[in-house]
C-alpha cells in the first residue's frame, strides 16, 4: 500500500539563465501580461545552465518520499535517454518505479526553462508521452489500496483519465488532492464540477483561479500630484476562494507567488506571506507547496495553519535553487527552520 500515489507528468528539464532577457509589461482594459523578450536574430549569452528532472507527478512524489511517505508516480515515458535520466532520479530518491509506464511511440517529456533576472521563469514544454496516458493503463488496484492520490496537471489526451480517476478514488475511500493544469483550467468550472466536488484539497495559482472562475480584474483610475492618470487593477481573491469552495472541495488554496498564499476551508480564511528567501528560480515552487501542504494535513491531522507554514518554508527552499526538487526539506528540517523564524506568522480570520 502507498501513502500517496501521484499522477501527471515527468520531464527532463534544462534551466537557462541570461540577464539579457527583457521584461515587457502589456495591459489592456481587461487584463495585463508580462513577457520575457530577447533580441530577434541575436546570439544570446547564457549566464548559467543546469539539467534536472521535473514534472508535477515526479516533483510531488520526490517531495512526499522526502517527507517520509511511501509514494509512487503514475507517469508515461518514452524509450530514450531522457527516460533513463528520470528512472535514475527515481532510484536515487528511493521512489517506487512500479507504476511508471513506457512507450516506443512517443518521446519523454522535455522542457527548457528560461529564467529572468527577477527569478521568474518561462517554460518551453514538449509534452511527449506525458499527454498519452490512457484509462486502460491506469493501475486501478494500486490507487484503490492507497490512502491519497495527488493529481498533478494532465496534458493532452491524458486529461481524459481525470474524471474516472477522481470518481474511482471517491468510490473507494481514497483521499484526493487536485492541482489542475492549463488543460483542466480550460475545461471550466462546470465541466470540472464533479472532479472538484470529490477533492479534499484543491490547489491552483491566482491566474488559474481567475481563469477558471471567470472573475475579471477590477480597475480604479487615480491621478498623481502631476495630474497624470494611473490605473490600478486587481482581482478579488476572496471571491475566487468562495466560488471555488462552493463547488465542494474540503479545502481551497490559491497561491499568489511573491505575494503569498490564501486558503479557505469554509469556516476560516488563512493568509501566509511568502517565507523570506532569495529567488533564483521559481520553477517547482508550486509543486513543493502543494505536496508539502497535503503532506502536512496528513501528518498534523488536518492542521491547516501548520500545514501552510511548512509548505511555505519548503517552497522557499526550492526557489533558492535551480531545479524543481533541489533544496527540499523533511518535516524535522522544516520544523527546525520554523523554530528559528518564530516571527513568521500567518493570519486567520
Amino acid at each position: 500500500m502507498f501513502d500517496v500515489v501521484t499522477i501527471g507528468s515527468a520531464t527532463q528539464d534544462i534551466f537557462i539563465e541570461s540577464d539579457l532577457g527583457k521584461i515587457l509589461d502589456l495591459r489592456d482594459p481587461l487584463s495585463s501580461y508580462s513577457m520575457l523578450c530577447f533580441e530577434y536574430g541575436a546570439k544570446i549569452e547564457i549566464d548559467q545552465l543546469a539539467y534536472d528532472i521535473g514534472g508535477g507527478a515526479v516533483n510531488s512524489a520526490v517531495n512526499f518520499t522526502n517527507l517520509g511517505f511511501k509514494s509512487a508516480p503514475i507517469v508515461k515515458l518514452g524509450n530514450d535517454l531522457n527516460a533513463k535520466a528520470i528512472f535514475n532520479r527515481l532510484e536515487e530518491k528511493n521512489i517506487d518505479k512500479s507504476l511508471v509506464l513506457e512507450t516506443d511511440k512517443f518521446k519523454t517529456g522535455f522542457s527548457v526553462i528560461l529564467t529572468s533576472f527577477e527569478g521568474d521563469r518561462t517554460v518551453l514544454a514538449h509534452r511527449g508521452a506525458n499527454s498519452r496516458l490512457t484509462l486502460d493503463e491506469i493501475p486501478w488496484e494500486n490507487i484503490k489500496n492507497s490512502k491519497w492520490i495527488y493529481i498533478a496537471p494532465l496534458s493532452g489526451e491524458s486529461n481524459l483519465v481525470l474524471d474516472k480517476v477522481a470518481e474511482f478514488a471517491e468510490n473507494n475511500g481514497v483521499f484526493m488532492a487536485f492541482n489542475p493544469g492549463t488543460t483542466q483550467i480550460k475545461r471550466g468550472l462546470e465541466d470540472l464540477r464533479k472532479v472538484i466536488y470529490t477533492a479534499e484539497v484543491l490547489v491552483m495559482n491566482k491566474s488559474e483561479a481567475a481563469s477558471i472562475t471567470g472573475i475579471a480584474e477590477t480597475c480604479i483610475e487615480s491621478k498623481d500630484s502631476e495630474d497624470f492618470t494611473k490605473k490600478s487593477c486587481s482581482q478579488d481573491i476572496n471571491e475566487m476562494l468562495y466560488k471555488l469552495k462552493s463547488y465542494g472541495p474540503k479545502v481551497v488554496v490559491i497561491t499568489e507567488g511573491s505575494k503569498g498564499v490564501h486558503c479557505f476551508d469554509g469556516n476560516k480564511k488563512y493568509f501566509a506571506p511568502p517565507f523570506p528567501s532569495k529567488v533564483l528560480s521559481t520553477l517547482g515552487a508550486g509543486d513543493a507547496f502543494a505536496s508539502t501542504f497535503v503532506g502536512g494535513l496528513i501528518k498534523y491531522d488536518w492542521n491547516i495553519e501548520k500545514s501552510i507554514k511548512i509548505a511555505s518554508v519548503n517552497a522557499a527552499q526550492i526557489i533558492q535553487n535551480f531545479g524543481a526538487q533541489s533544496g527540499l526539506k523533511n518535516f524535522n528540517e522544516l520544523e527546525e527552520i520554523l523554530n528559528k523564524n518564530k516571527d513568521y506568522k500567518i493570519s486567520i480570520r
